[in-house]
């Protein structure tokens, strides 16, 4: 069995060192804040108390972190203890432009998987996430029993096309919830009850986004959501993308960025008579 180092252990972190554990894998964690990791080493995991000392024996690194700076940061003081052999699973958002810089931090013989996913913590926890594998297929081969224990893995391609996939994922889900929420303001103007218009919406082409846009129990804060709506507009260039560039204005004015991108779309218990 392998003996898996996570770095990271944050809302997603978290719940997927907690799915690795409840399937028996062996774990080591670290993160900035130890006492995020306080719960996953209460259930049975190593602590460590430097990305150095988390890697140093392990056989599949995994990193899930905020943005490429802090991927960038922790491999640096992690990459002289990784042994060649090791396999690193880069599963923050990161774009796919991070991906070969990354790369060029690690001791040669240590190959890169750039696995992000689809999907939130309850996902995680359950198995149940879609994991966007790219990579060398000797690389992909190698790490997929640990990410087959994570949900289904979708193989996108070489370095980076599991990053550059995920960019056009939350491009979708960013740009439908705003969406979501212009129609629900547009319902309050002309005095349709939020119940009413949800029921409809449901029922069309945003069929799929009200649920998420609608939901009390996810937490992918829009602080994120912006982070990742930037990185998509940086790959676009200056390419049109009126759509996704009104959904990262909307993003960007959000009173309170810690929460889930849900609050976009407003109060459920504003209604109409």
């Amino acid at each position: 069995m392998d003996v898996i180092a996570l770095l990271g252990a944050g809302t997603m972190g978290g719940a997927i060192g907690r799915r690795l554990l409840a399937t028996g894998q062996r774990l080591t964690v670290w993160n900035r804040t130890p006492a995020r990791a306080g719960p996953l080493v209460t259930a049975g995991a190593r602590a460590a108390t430097t990305p150095a000392e988390a890697v140093r024996d392990a056989d599949v690194v995994i990193t899930m972190l905020t943005d490429a700076t802090a991927v960038r940061e922790v491999l640096g003081a992690a990459a002289t203890a990784l042994r060649p052999g090791t396999h690193l699973i880069e599963m923050s958002t990161i774009g796919p432009a991070a991906v070969p810089e990354l790369a060029t931090l690690l001791p040669v013989g240590v190959p890169l998987v750039d696995a992000p996913v689809a999907g939130g913590a309850a996902a995680a926890e359950a198995g149940r996430l879609t994991v966007l594998a790219g990579g060398d297929e000797a690389a992909v081969d190698r790490v997929a029993p640990v990410l087959d224990l994570l949900g289904t893995v979708r193989r996108c391609g070489g370095p980076g096309r599991g990053a550059a996939l995920k960019l056009v994922l939350n491009t979708g889900l960013v740009t439908a919830i705003t969406a979501v929420a212009d129609a629900l303001a547009v319902a309050d103007a002309v005095g349709v009850a939020r119940r009413t218009a949800l029921d409809a919406l449901a029922a069309g082409p945003l069929g799929s986004a009200v649920p998420r846009a609608t939901t009390t129990d996810a937490a992918f804060a829009v602080a994120l959501a912006a982070k990742d709506a930037r990185l998509a507009l940086d790959a676009l260039g200056g390419a049109p993308a009126p759509v996704l560039r009104a959904a990262t204005a909307a993003l960007a004015a959000a009173p309170d960025p810690h929460l889930d991108i849900a609050a976009l779309t407003g109060h459920p218990d504003k209604e109409h008579p």
